[in-house]
């Protein structure tokens, strides 16, 4: 049987430098058909600027083939499937996009006075009651930049609201499962972390739990669905611990494209959470940004929410600055409001049944992938997964195998490496999330694929560790690439 496997060719390509050749051009012009003028002469010595020195000489088709072959370098998603995990969406819906870029919403100005921002304010109106629906929660602020901003403009708030009690408290929990940027903000904003084991089903130890929360505690911030790809079963009762001492409940919502239009964090406890909009709702995600991490929060948070705040009088939208318990601005002007557009676009267009139906797609896609690869790798958890399953590399590891090196042969197979060695928690973890846009076709050639490396592994584990074979550089020192970056050009002498 001759095995499905996914592979193109990868050019090596010289730089246009070095493909110069005196006299080539890009592009013909008919003969001028008026007087030749000097150009300094009519625009100024300033104007012009003289002959760049060594400026490649090259014909168009040779340049439209050098950026196209480059093109083939980067693995993206209009090629195929993104098995990385903890990044939610990777396919973006092109209409989204399209929609973001409609004249009047793209060009419109911060600085335009409120009466010519009527309908970008009512798209940031639509937006926010969408998500406060979503999320269970009475209301949302846009304005924070990303996720990690988000968990800061929430942990802010939570603190805010316990100094107007008279104690902002001095720790703040998070479970070993949470997101890393978790503790960082914590520590941002100065607290001091303790940190919460999980038990062997993957979710918080609520018994641990019990022990750590006490009258200094601020508030728990944890991921749910977390890191390991499992829902925190008893996230009620967890809620119910925090609130009966008088701390909060943050949670991280970089995973609610888990639980979109099937559970409501604010129903089982939440006090307040972000949303990353770049994962969950539509923004292309990496690179840099821009993202959004819009908070939502329960009432007893919105006075204390960054100002300023949209208010609807009378038919006409206005922003509210007039906020004494506010945080302040925590970023400039109403947040990225490209990505709200999106944010909006994607919702609108799949409505509350489509929504639901994504979630589940990719809690389905999830499981699926997690059933083909149970009998090959080995699972530290046994909770049924959500949107991402996690396996760790331990019945590799007894044949020199790790993690990495099975994320290096898949590279052959025509796939994107999964998540290598995260959550940290679990040694050797390979995190996989299909999310709910690959088809079983797809899903089914990935695991067909990862059957085969195991395989491999057991019949020749110098096949996995030597790859990948079909890329233009094979294995690298990687500590020393860390350290000493080569990051400029020299032409070969």
């Amino acid at each position: 049987m001759v095995k499905k496997v996914r592979s193109h060719i990868s050019q090596n390509e010289q730089l246009l430098f070095e493909m110069s050749s005196p006299g080539k051009k890009g592009y013909q012009l008919p003969d001028l058909d008026v007087p030749a003028i000097d150009p300094a002469a009519a625009l100024g010595g300033s104007a012009v600027r003289s002959e760049i020195a060594g400026f490649p000489e090259v014909s168009e088709v040779e340049v439209i083939r050098h950026f196209t072959r480059l093109s083939t370098w980067n693995y993206a998603i209009d090629l195929g499937m993104y098995p990385l995990g903890s990044c939610t969406m990777k396919y973006n819906p092109r209409v989204n996009e399209q929609v973001a870029r409609t004249e009047g919403l793209a060009w419109a100005h911060p600085y335009q006075p409120e009466s010519l921002a009527q309908g970008m304010m009512e798209v940031i109106a639509a937006l926010e009651c969408a998500l406060a629906e979503i999320t269970g929660m009475d209301a949302v602020t846009l304005q924070p930049a990303a996720g990690a901003h988000g968990e800061m403009t929430g942990i802010l708030l939570i603190r805010a609201a316990l100094e107007k009690q008279g104690n902002p408290r001095k720790k703040v929990l998070c479970p070993d499962s949470a997101h890393g940027t978790n503790p960082a903000t914590a520590q941002m904003v100065g607290y001091d972390v303790v940190n919460i084991k999980s038990n062997d089903l993957g979710m918080v130890d609520v018994a641990e739990l019990v022990k750590a929360v006490d009258g200094d505690t601020a508030a728990l911030m944890v991921t749910n669905p977390n890191t390991v790809g499992v829902f925190e079963e008893h996230i009620v009762q967890v809620a119910e611990v925090l609130h009966s001492k008088g701390g909060m409940v943050y949670m991280d919502g970089a995973n609610m494209n888990a639980l979109v239009g099937v559970a409501r964090p604010g129903d089982f406890g939440v006090d307040v959470m972000h949303l990353n909009l770049h994962k969950t709702f539509s923004t292309p995600h990496g690179g840099g940004g821009p993202g959004a991490g819009a908070v939502a929060m329960k009432a007893h948070l919105e006075p204390f929410a960054p100002t300023p705040r949209l208010k609807f009088d009378n038919g006409v939208y206005s922003w509210d600055y007039n906020r004494p318990d506010t945080i302040g601005r925590v970023r400039a002007f109403y947040g990225n409001f490209g990505v709200l557009v999106r944010a909006l676009a994607y919702i609108m267009a799949h409505g509350g049944p489509g929504l639901r139906n994504a979630t589940m797609d990719a809690i389905l896609n999830a499981n699926y992938i997690r059933k083909g690869l149970e009998a090959f790798f080995d699972l530290p958890y046994q909770s049924p997964c959500m949107h991402e399953v996690v396996f760790s590399d331990d019945r590799q590891t007894n044949k020199g195998v790790k993690t990495g090196d099975i994320a290096k042969r898949l590279i052959d197979y025509g796939f994107h490496p999964y998540t290598v060695s995260f959550p940290l928690i679990v040694h050797g973890a390979l995190m996989i999330e299909p999310t709910e846009t690959e088809s079983k076709a797809e899903i089914d050639l990935f695991i067909d694929a990862m059957q085969s490396i195991a395989r491999e592994i057991d019949e020749d584990p110098q096949m996995v560790l030597k790859a990948p074979y079909t890329t233009r550089t094979s294995r690298v020192d990687e500590t020393t690439a860390a350290r000493k970056p080569i990051v400029r050009w020299k032409p070969a002498s």
